[in-house]
C-alpha cells in the first residue's frame, strides 16, 4: 500500500504532500534548510505536525487538525531511521547491535541472533560480528548500521545522508550495497549527492523553503529540470524563456530554434551542459550555433577545467583558453553552443 503523507509545520513554513508506492525508493533533495530533515522527522515520529495525515500500509502514523490529534509512537510506526553516523550501541558487539531490532519486537535470543547473523552476511560484515563499534572503521560501522536497520524488518526505511560521513574511497561500496538491499523495499533517502538519486531512487522530490518545487521519475527530474537547483544537481545550464516565432527566446535574450512547435508565449526551458558551451571573441554566431555576447561575471577553477559564467550560462573551458582570451570578470565574450547539444521543453 505504501506511504501517503501530507503535513504542515507552521513554525518552519513546511507544507508537503506526496505518496510513496510500496517497494519504491524516493530521493529527497534540496538546499540547506529546505525541509528535508523535517520531512524525515515527521515520518519517523520525532516531530509532530501542526496539521496533516500520514498512513503507512494502511496504519496511521499521525492525524492532526481541528479537534483531532493522533500521533503513533515512533517505536510502533514500522519505520527505521539510518542516520549519517552509524550510532551503534557502544557496549554491544556488532551481532548484538543487529539483533537489537528482532529482540525488541519479541524474538527469542537465539532467533534474533540467527536473523542478525543473516543480515551481517547480507551486508558483507559477518566477520565483524564479535567486534564492538570502537573496533570498526567508518565503512564497517555503516554496514553494521544498515544490517541493524533492516533486521528490524521495517515497513519503511528512512536514510538521512547515509554516505555523507564516509571516506570517498568507502562510499562507492556502501552505495552499491544500498542499491542491492533497497531493491523492492520502501525507502526515503535524503541526500545532497545526485549520484545517490541516480543510482538508488525510483523517484526524486526536490524541496525548497519547505515546499515541493520539483518531483517525478529520477531520470526525468535530473535530465529535464525545471528549477535552478535541479539544474545544478544535474550539472546543466537552465535557461527559462518562451516559445516565439523563432522557436525559443530565453529571458536573457538568447534565441534558439526548436525542433518541436509550441504555442507562442508558452513558458519553456532550454538546458545544455557546460562542457558543450564554447566561448570566443567573435561577435556573430557561426552557422548552427546559438548564443549571445555576455559579460563574464565569475570564473572558477574546477579540477582540470575552468568554469566561466555570464548571463546565466556556464561554460567549461581549458586553462589555456582562459589565458588566450584573457578571461576575467568583466570580460565580454560570445558564449554559444551547437543547437543539437541543447534540449528545449515545457516548464
Amino acid at each position: 500500500m505504501g506511504l501517503t503523507f501530507a503535513a504542515s509545520l507552521a513554525d518552519r513554513g513546511f507544507d508537503v504532500s506526496f505518496e510513496l508506492a510500496a517497494g519504491e525508493t524516493l530521493a529527497v533533495l534540496g538546499p540547506n534548510g529546505a525541509g528535508k530533515s523535517t520531512l524525515l522527522n515527521l515520518v519517523a515520529g520525532l516531530l509532530a505536525p501542526t496539521a496533516g495525515r500520514a498512513h503507512l500500509d494502511g496504519a496511521v502514523l499521525f492525524d492532526a487538525g481541528a479537534g483531532r490529534r493522533v500521533l503513533t509512537e515512533p517505536r510502533h510506526r514500522g519505520v527505521a531511521l539510518l542516520a549519517q553516523e552509524a550510532l551503534l550501541f557502544p557496549h554491544l558487539t556488532a551481532l548484538e547491535n543487529v539483533a537489537f531490532g528482532p529482540r525488541s519486537r519479541g524474538d527469542h535470543r537465539a532467533a534474533a541472533r540467527t536473523s542478525a547473523l543473516r543480515w551481517l552476511e547480507r551486508v558483507g560484515a559477518e566477520d565483524l560480528a564479535r567486534r564492538r563499534p570502537a573496533q570498526l572503521s567508518g565503512g564497517q560501522a555503516q554496514r553494521v548500521a544498515i544490517a541493524r536497520a533492516l533486521a528490524a524488518d521495517p515497513a519503511l526505511l528512512l536514510l538521512d545522508e547515509p554516505l555523507a560521513a564516509l571516506d570517498v574511497a568507502v562510499a562507492p561500496a556502501v552505495r552499491a550495497l544500498l542499491r542491492d538491499v533497497l531493491a523492492g523495499r520502501s525507502a526515503i533517502i535524503v541526500t545532497h549527492d545526485p549520484l545517490d538519486a541516480f543510482l538508488l531512487a525510483d523517484r526524486v522530490l526536490i524541496l525548497d523553503g519547505g515546499r515541493i518545487v520539483e518531483s517525478g521519475a529520477t531520470a526525468e527530474v535530473l535530465t529535464r529540470p525545471v528549477t535552478a537547483f535541479g539544474a545544478r544537481l544535474a550539472g546543466l545550464n537552465l535557461l527559462p524563456g518562451r516559445a516565439t516565432a523563432a522557436g525559443f527566446t530565453a529571458d536573457n535574450g538568447l534565441v534558439a530554434p526548436s525542433a518541436e512547435v509550441f504555442p507562442t508565449g508558452r513558458r519553456l526551458a532550454l538546458t545544455v551542459r557546460p562542457g558543450s558551451v564554447s566561448v570566443s571573441r567573435t561577435t556573430t554566431a557561426p552557422a548552427g550555433v546559438s548564443g549571445l555576447e555576455v559579460e563574464i561575471d565569475d570564473v572558477e577553477h574546477r579540477g582540470d577545467v575552468v568554469r566561466v559564467h555570464g548571463a546565466g550560462l556556464a561554460a567549461d573551458v581549458t586553462p589555456a583558453t582562459v589565458v588566450a582570451l584573457g578571461i576575467a570578470p568583466g570580460t565580454r565574450l560570445f558564449v554559444g553552443f551547437r543547437r543539437e547539444d541543447a534540449s528545449i521543453y515545457p516548464l
